[in-house]
């Protein structure tokens, strides 16, 4: 019986083989080139393995030319920062939504909808003026700020949310717990999945980010890693290639790491988030 399975799932499994690989490719090829010398990897051969290890030289031109903690660190309370916003705006909206009936609930929801519509780069240039007119420009707060409220955040916890039971918030109504209490301390603990999904979600969106930070960052102090790369590709590593993919393997790992330490529960998270209306 269990071979009969492994039989008839090998196709699939195969072809979800040959899928993964492809979209890893580039990553692949990111860090093979990080690892050769320049004249390597623009060979008319391809070959991931370099027959000179070049690593040392790449590497440690990137952390010579430009202060990668910095950039890290940058990227760390940006992405930190909007997802603890986020967070504690969207989880309290998702649950009003889902659980709570009040005058007005439907179209709230349509607005929540109606934004999911219109893209970031839009309210770009009213967010950047008012930023200039508060001398608020190349600082955290201007980074931070406009991302605080996500409306994909609260309709992804809402749907979440539609799918616990309501005994469970009326025991706790029952016991006497507020609104805020059963919030934090009840629905949030049971959707640690579904925030686990959104922070990868948020944190991958904002590290990768180079739209809003080029507007109002002008300087290396408050870069974040894809902007760090953009001042290293402009700067400094000219068309050094292999010192370029250096700094981008820099900037991405911390990404990796992350989504594969919370792969478990991004997966569940996906899972378990409904599309009930």
């Amino acid at each position: 019986m269990p071979e009969r399975f492994l039989l008839r799932d090998m196709p699939r499994l195969a072809l979800l083989t040959v899928l993964g690989l492809v979209v890893l490719m580039p990553y692949i090829w990111m860090v093979a080139a990080s690892l050769k010398p320049l004249d390597e990897i623009f060979r008319a051969s391809l070959s991931l393995l370099p027959e000179r290890l070049h690593a040392v030289e790449n590497y440690g031109k990137v952390f010579a030319k430009i202060p990668v903690w910095r950039y890290l660190w940058n990227g760390v309370v940006v992405c930190g920062g909007i997802l603890f916003f986020q967070l504690l705006f969207a989880v309290p909206a998702g649950y009003a939504l889902a659980k709570l009936r009040f005058p007005g609930s439907g179209i709230a929801f349509g607005a929540v909808m109606l934004g999911l519509l219109v893209p970031y780069h839009v309210p770009a240039l009213p967010l950047y003026v008012g930023f200039s007119q508060l001398g608020l420009l190349n600082g955290y707060t201007a980074l931070i700020a406009p991302a605080t409220i996500s409306v994909f955040a609260i309709f992804l916890f809402r749907q979440f949310f539609k799918s616990l039971p309501d005994d469970l918030i009326h025991a706790a109504r029952m016991d006497g717990i507020g609104e805020a209490e059963i919030v934090w301390r009840i629905v949030l603990p049971n959707a640690w999945p579904a925030a686990t999904a959104f922070a990868i979600f948020s944190v991958v969106a904002h590290w990768n980010d180079l739209f809003w930070p080029l507007i109002v960052v002008n300087g290396p102090n408050y870069a974040t890693p894809a902007l760090g790369v953009l001042y290293f590709r402009s700067d400094e590593a000219g068309d050094d290639f292999g010192a370029l993919m250096a700094a981008a393997v820099l900037m991405t790992a911390p990404l990796v790491l992350a989504f594969l330490l919370a792969q478990r529960r991004f997966i569940e998270g996906i899972a378990t988030t409904g599309l009930k209306g």
